[in-house]
């Protein structure tokens, strides 16, 4: 059985030799298919492996309070997508953060409170510029390192100004920008310190801080009316106590809200970019869509073994003639099938992660290697040289060898 196979095996091999520009492009439909699935898969996955970095990263002590609204994940995953205002409704406010550090377990607590506003700067203004309320305690639990000056602190004055490393020198031309001054909502603000750049556009917090301007939300909330807190960061003293911690926070919030539960605690590895699901979901339908590739690819194959059986016949009745069974010119056509479309699926394989890595080069983040990927690659190519060749391979084998013995092309 295993010379017979064997045998097989090279008498496909030949076959293929034969007819190198044809086998070559039958391959390159399913590789285009391949290197599809793969690029998607590679650079998802870059994505979500720089997302868990940043999520878990010296976070194991870290819970996040966040607005929840009753909707199933789908559907709030929807809402992400396609409603700029998915917080409008958030019912946090500064009352809560109160009662948060009344926990004694709690270390730490800062508020996050987003929204996209116009500020001006000696009478020029800067559109779409992101604005951060929060207080003094995010440094903390966020490690955020200062290029210069210092933190917000409220107690030396209300109206100060933290920038991202970025907007200081999109507005300012420089990171030495302490002590300049621009006007938000009608107030003036001064900036204290300027951030070090942190290369960190994704993370648990959905803020890019280096696109930022940080200022107090206690100085906010005395001149915007419904601040809207989208996201509460809780640092606890030690890992150890984070269930009790969360106990107590839901206590707190419960009683303050009078046990209205429009809120979720999270921690440990549930401290995701909300975009995580979000990505998940799209990358499913890229592969998908990507996979009708694969399908065209065999067709394209299945076509060509077809002409292939056609062109053989005289081939196949000398064949079994000899003593071949139908079930050896089965295996000898199937063998072609599945050696196309494994040559294929190698060719994909390569090439979709040279087109990674050629991505990658302008992005922040690397593409995902593993033999998952490449065990996926190599199943669905398997896959489609069985399910495209199989039909070809019964009609070959199932040609009557008088008939087939008088074919001449």
């Amino acid at each position: 059985m295993r010379f017979l196979l064997n045998t097989h095996f090279h008498l496909a091999v030949d076959s293929l030799r034969q007819n190198r520009t044809r086998t070559f492009l039958s391959a390159l439909g399913i590789a285009i298919g391949v290197a599809s699935i793969v690029l998607i898969l590679s650079l998802t996955g870059g994505i979500n492996q720089l997302i868990s970095a940043s999520s878990n990263k010296d976070n194991a002590n870290l819970i996040l309070v966040r607005p929840s609204n009753g909707k199933e994940v789908t559907d709030s995953i929807i809402d992400e997508l396609t409603n700029t205002s998915q917080y409008s409704k958030s019912n946090l406010t500064i009352e809560d953060i109160a009662a948060i550090k009344e926990v004694d377990q709690v270390k730490s607590v800062a508020p996050i409170a987003i929204s996209s506003s116009a500020i001006t700067i000696a009478g020029k203004a800067y559109q779409s510029t992101t604005i951060v309320a929060t207080n003094n305690d995010l440094q903390d639990i966020l490690s955020l390192r200062l290029k210069s000056g210092q933190f917000l602190d409220y107690s030396l004055r209300k109206n100060v100004a933290v920038l991202g490393y970025n907007v200081a020198e999109q507005i300012f031309g420089t990171t030495e920008a302490t002590t300049r001054t621009f006007t938000y909502n009608d107030q003036q603000f001064m900036v204290v310190g300027v951030l070090d750049k942190l290369e960190d556009p994704i993370n648990f917090n959905g803020v890019d801080f280096d696109n930022s301007i940080l200022i107090n939300i206690d100085f906010a909330s005395t001149f915007e009316s419904s601040i809207q807190i989208q996201q509460i960061d809780i640092r606890t003293e030690t890992t150890d106590v984070v269930p009790d911690a969360i106990n107590a926070i839901n206590e707190k919030l419960s009683k303050a809200k009078k046990g209205d539960q429009d809120y979720k605690i999270i921690s440990g590895t549930d401290n995701l970019h909300p975009a995580g699901s979000l990505l998940s979901i799209v990358s499913y339908m890229l592969t998908l869509v990507a996979s009708i590739s694969l399908v065209v690819g065999g067709v394209g194959i299945m076509n060509i073994m077809l002409v292939s059986v056609s062109e053989r016949t005289r081939e196949i009745g000398i064949r079994k003639a000899v003593g071949a069974s139908a079930s050896h010119v089965l295996l000898q056509f199937l063998f072609e099938s599945i050696i196309l479309s494994v040559i294929g699926g190698l060719m994909g394989f390569i090439l979709g992660y040279i087109f990674a890595f050629l991505i990658s080069l302008v992005t922040p983040f690397a593409p995902h290697i593993s033999w998952q990927i490449l065990g996926t690659t190599g199943l669905v190519s398997l896959s489609v040289g069985v399910l495209f060749g199989i039909y070809p391979a019964l009609k070959a084998a199932n040609k009557d060898p008088i008939t087939s013995l008088k074919f001449y092309r």
